[in-house]
């Protein structure tokens, strides 16, 4: 199976020039918890998750004035909306994380997969174990 079978095609997406609150409230709006940041040509220049918000605004003691550039997450995981689920299931246990974006080879944002939507069409040891190697981030000694 493709990731373009799967993936969510309807994505919201901040600018690098908005601000915090803005995400923030785009996030609760919508009840996501990530969101591709974006020039007005959809390229991907970065990611922005509620934990981001948490950790580099709340706990930092940082305005909602803040540019999203200013705190957004450049290393971005990305595969082709042409790649295989077991393609992006890699990349999302090697990288660990719960989401992966499918952009075009330019860098243009087309969708994004999550975790629930691989449960939904996956089997499900493969599901688990790509589950227990994202979480792998989560385990202390």
């Amino acid at each position: 199976m493709l990731c373009s079978q799967i993936m969510k095609s309807a994505i919201e997406c901040v600018s690098p020039t908005d601000t915090a609150e803005v995400a923030a409230q785009r996030m609760r709006d919508h009840n996501i918890g990530l969101l591709p940041v974006c020039t007005s040509e959809l390229k991907v220049v970065g990611m922005l998750t509620d934990r981001d918000l948490a950790t580099r605004i709340v706990a930092e003691n940082q305005p909602g004035s803040t540019p999203v550039e200013d705190i957004m997450t450049r290393d971005v995981v990305s595969c082709r909306s042409t790649d295989t689920l077991e393609r992006a299931e890699d990349l999302m246990g090697l990288f660990r994380v719960g989401r992966i974006l499918c952009t075009e080879e330019d860098g243009t944002l087309v969708g994004l997969i999550s975790l629930s939507d691989l449960a939904e069409y996956e089997s499900s040891a493969r599901v688990a174990q790509t589950l227990k190697n994202v979480t792998l981030r989560e385990r202390h000694p």
